[in-house]
């Protein structure tokens, strides 16, 4: 591997929030690596309970302000599960990345990360760690949360509450979900059916990450990590050109509901986190058996003593 191409391995910081993927389950007495240290597969937490929890009934909320902070409140800490999840996989990749030489279960890893992602490049190749690179990060919540209002109507739609699916996804195999009312003559595809809402968000997540109808976004978000900022939902708002048939309509109007509803805070809670927490914290956020305790203000942006 080339020094080049190290270099900008390591100077992309540990930041990156998604995607449970095609992670290793780890055993029961698997460590918890501490500062400093490199991650390993097998010390990848399990999946806490309530990242399986269906959607709650938001139609019972009669004060408008209540459904929305109900939905966010329910959101939020689900998205900060995602993405710390896919700041594992992505710290995991920066470890190959600087080492000389690969094991095949570290290929067999990065195969399966590039399959997972559409990167279609020699495993190990200086080529593949860079598109890798680009694909496996973090989306920021502002965008999640604002698209997720926007196309699951506040979680009452009938493939919200039916299929788990807050994004209008879509899937083309016969039965694989349910099938759109309007869908036009001679079409075949169907809006995806997710166990539970935290999938929907992994499938979303995937979907911006690999798709190249959405090539911009992924470009406007290594454009920022070079100029060291975390990427904003708002900018980001603008690679969505081919997610709705309503293409500049559709971003303008998921950029007022972010800016509407002060989604922007959300991002800044997860900057906070990115700067100051180390890999045991965020492992910890990656399995944390309490969900509240990822709400906003409730995850400690404290630096632990032993990092400096």
């Amino acid at each position: 591997m080339s020094p080049g191409i190290r270099a900008i391995i390591l100077v992309f910081p540990l930041v990156a929030f998604a995607l449970w993927g095609a992670l290793h389950v780890p055993e029961p007495d698997s460590r918890i690596p501490g500062a400093g240290e490199d991650i390993t597969l097998d010390a990848l937490p399990s999946l806490p309970r309530w990242a399986g929890a269906d959607l709650p009934d938001f139609d019972r909320y009669q004060d408008v302000n209540e459904k929305k902070d109900a939905f966010f409140s329910f959101l939020y800490p689900r998205i900060v599960l995602a993405n710390s999840r896919i700041l594992i996989e992505r710290q995991y990749l920066e470890t190959l990345g600087r080492k000389e030489s690969l094991s095949e279960s570290e290929i067999s890893w990065l195969e399966n990360q590039a399959e997972r992602l559409r990167v279609d490049e020699e495993p190990g190749s200086d080529e593949m760690f860079r598109r890798l690179m680009s694909r496996l990060d973090v989306i920021p919540p502002s965008l999640i949360l604002a698209q997720a209002a926007n196309e699951s109507a506040w979680g009452t739609s009938r493939f919200a509450l039916k299929g788990n699916n807050l994004f209008g996804q879509w899937c083309f195999s016969q039965g694989c979900g349910m099938v759109p009312q309007s869908r036009g003559e001679g079409k075949t595809h169907e809006v995806a059916s997710f166990s539970s809402p935290y999938r929907s968000i992994t499938g979303y997540i995937q979907n911006l990450n690999r798709h190249p109808s959405y090539q911009l976004v992924r470009d406007l978000r290594l454009k920022a990590r070079d100029d060291g900022r975390f990427a904003d939902g708002s900018t980001l708002a603008a690679g969505l050109i081919s997610y709705s048939e309503r293409g500049e309509e559709y971003i303008s109007e998921i950029r007022s509901m972010i800016n509407f509803n002060n989604l922007s805070d959300y991002d800044d809670e997860f900057r906070k986190v990115v700067r100051d927490n180390g890999t045991r914290e965020l492992v910890q956020l990656a399995s944390g058996s309490d969900e509240t305790a990822l709400l906003p203000g409730q995850i400690s942006t404290e630096t632990p003593a032993n990092e400096g």
